[in-house]
């Protein structure tokens, strides 16, 4: 590829852009188009997290307790991603979450529910989120497994006082060691006439797997190469730990459940305590990569880079649910943030994580193109069903909370350690709770979210990531300022009325982004979209969209298309408007008559 520099000066170079002492977010730059002469399709997304951690797509789930457990890491690494886990929990609970998601080869996690042969089922809730309960010889997963009992079976049962071990089938369940995969644990499925199967490892029933979960994730898009594998042959999973010195036990835990990475999880990181933590990790587990952060300056990515990080996360305040920036007055601009410290890691050979702010495709694009090497996503996940927590319905919308880290509610979990507020007598807030629309599974809308990200590389004229910082730091990749016009020009506007999309998808219209503080919907079949978040909330009617969710939600209707609605436009009664377009007129005639009969 010739990086040689256009002949015309057109735009501007991320150079000179960043340098001129404006604090940047991605919504306020827009790249130029470049050269394109190979198919999206072409483009490789693969990177690293860090020095020795490879990804063969570019996403981290943030690790946060309304985010990163066990099924979102397990959906992550199947996706050639990965999920950190987040360190509000006991030591031994965080690492149980690893062993959980390093311990099949499927992205489906059930939870099976254990029970001797002399127990009793008191009602169904004794099932949980399971369709079976798993009969073993002492009630848990360890001992032998005798058979099973279907959810099914104990409605139809009459007598609801016997003993498990009178009505449980009477055939052993079909079980396939952990490693098989998806496509494996489908022939198996086929040739036994089974409905599920249940994965053992060292003799241990570590999940089951049910034809109608396979049925499912075969409806999603394909699931592009073997996900993310260890040297183990496990999926890859991270853990967050703090920077005090019982973190260094966490640690032990974390090693022996076999963490693949670790963050060092604090809103500065640029702190004595973080530079101790790096440099105890890299002697002790000198084979573990450690990564460093969060920083948003050239000047604190050198402190860690020179005290040993294998990577750097870049973010300060950027968040959707975080308000650092507005509490303590101190971060920067996502973009700007992005590009100074990648700037600097690169030279080191040390990869940056873009933490916060993506609500969109294009966020990652620009992103990735500005120097990172993956972009680390919260609110982008968070009301999947990969993510922990149960939905709720509010307004009529089925949602999940969602809580910044450095929320009160947060703080009373152990989070407070994260902000440097563990030993304070006050405590000081730097996030907030609220909820998020549900998006369904992040295996079906990632993989739009890749295929998006690819389509903007294309258009850079960049197929790889190394190649877009290659036309960046070459000068030969432009960018420029986009004015308020400009943004709002970029989006959908000046609609007075639902415009229907066609799509196969409604996700393939645009990436789920989280909603704003004014309520606002992401793009999805019942969508409402705020186009600027200085509208007042009041002015935005929700009946019609609570109702037609309602009607989704019962099933009377079904929605095939993705509707778009422009609550700015429609909030403007059309009469209103008319007398908005006419009193401009009647002005001008009434000035022309006073003047006029003022000289007569």
């Amino acid at each position: 590829m010739d990086f040689t520099p256009p002949p015309i000066e057109d735009g501007f170079t991320a150079e000179k852009l960043f340098n001129q002492g404006f604090s940047y977010t991605y919504d306020d730059v827009i790249f130029l188009p470049h050269y394109i002469d190979f198919p999206a399709e072409a483009v490789d997304l693969s990177s690293r997290i860090s020095r020795n951690v490879p990804l063969s797509v570019p996403f981290v789930a943030s690790p946060m307790d309304t985010v990163s457990e066990s099924a979102m890491a397990a959906a992550m690494a199947s996706l050639g991603a990965i999920a950190i886990i987040h360190s509000n929990i006991s030591p031994a609970t965080q690492a149980a979450i690893i062993r959980s998601a390093k311990s099949r080869r499927v992205p489906i996690l059930s939870h099976p529910v254990f029970l001797p042969p002399s127990a009793y089922i008191d009602s169904p809730d004794d099932f949980a989120d399971s369709p079976f309960i798993l009969v073993t010889e002492s009630g848990n997963s360890k001992s032998k497994l005798l058979g099973y009992v279907s959810k099914e079976d104990y409605m139809n049962q009459s007598d609801k006082s016997l003993k498990v071990r009178d009505y449980m089938a009477p055939s052993t369940p079909i079980t396939v060691p952990w490693s098989h995969d998806l496509k494996e644990i489908d022939k198996v499925l086929e040739e036994k006439k089974a409905n599920f199967v249940g994965l053992v490892k060292d003799n241990e029933v570590v999940d089951v797997v049910t034809k109608d979960d396979v049925e499912k994730v075969k409806g999603y898009p394909k699931l592009a190469g073997p996900g993310s594998l260890g040297a183990d042959g496990e999926w890859m999973v991270g853990a967050a730990i703090g920077t005090r010195e019982q973190d260094k036990q966490r640690l032990e835990h974390l090693v022996k459940a076999g963490v693949n990475v670790v963050i060092l999880d604090s809103s500065q990181g640029n702190s004595s305590y973080q530079l101790e933590m790096i440099k105890y990790v890299k002697k002790v587990y000198p084979e573990l990569d450690v990564v460093g952060g969060n920083v948003v300056t050239m000047y604190q990515a050198e402190n860690l880079i020179q005290a040993g990080v294998d990577g750097l996360r870049v973010g300060m305040g950027s968040g959707s649910i975080c308000t650092t920036q507005e509490v303590c007055a101190v971060g920067r601009g996502q973009a700007t943030a992005v590009y100074k410290v990648a700037s600097i890691a690169y030279k080191s050979g040390v990869p940056v994580i873009a933490d916060g702010g993506i609500s969109n495709s294009g966020h990652i694009v620009k992103a990735l193109s500005l120097g990172a090497s993956t972009v680390m996503m919260g609110s982008f996940l968070a009301g999947s069903n990969e993510a922990p927590g149960a939905y709720e319905y509010q307004n009529g919308q089925r949602v999940k909370k969602y809580r910044g880290m450095g929320s009160l509610e947060a703080m009373t979990k152990g989070s407070d350690q994260r902000y440097l507020g563990d030993t304070a007598k006050l405590k000081i807030a730097q996030g907030v709770v609220g909820a998020v629309k549900d998006k369904g599974s992040v295996l079906k809308f990632l993989p739009y979210t890749m295929q998006a990200v690819k389509q903007g590389f294309q258009d850079i004229g960049a197929n790889s990531l190394q190649s877009a910082h290659d036309l960046l730091r070459s000068k030969v990749l432009r960018l420029e300022v986009r004015t308020g016009a400009a943004q709002v020009e970029g989006g959908i506007h000046v609609l007075c009325r639902l415009t229907v999309i066609e799509a196969t998808d409604a996700t393939s219209v645009q990436p789920p982004s989280p909603p704003c503080l004014h309520r606002c919907q992401s793009i999805t079949a019942a969508a409402r979209v705020c186009w600027s978040c200085t509208k007042p909330s009041s002015s935005l009617s929700r009946e019609e969209g609570s109702e037609r969710d309602r009607s989704y939600e019962r099933g009377e209707v079904t929605p095939p298309k993705a509707v778009v609605e422009d609550p700015m436009i429609k909030a403007v009664p059309l009469e209103s408007l008319k007398v908005v377009l006419i009193f401009p007129l009647l002005l001008r005639f009434a000035t022309f008559f006073a003047i006029v009969s003022k000289r007569t």
